[in-house]
């Protein structure tokens, strides 16, 4: 997990820390909506540490689209 600095306070629980995680491995990343296959990239969440409300979501990638 990355460590996210000047983060504004999470809007659930008021916490300021928060990390990265990412989601897309294979089957699980984001794909175009009218291919099965081809161009696709991994997801990065910024969520609270305490709560796990997440206050972004980013594409890694999107210049692949």
């Amino acid at each position: 997990m990355i460590k996210v600095e000047n983060q504004q306070p999470c809007k659930v629980c008021g916490q300021k820390e928060f990390v990265q995680g990412k989601l897309g491995n294979g089957y699980s990343s984001l794909t175009e909506v009218d291919k099965i296959l081809g161009k696709s990239s991994p997801l990065i969440f910024t969520f609270c540490k305490n709560c796990g409300e997440v206050s972004s979501i980013k594409v890694k990638n999107p210049h692949k689209f």
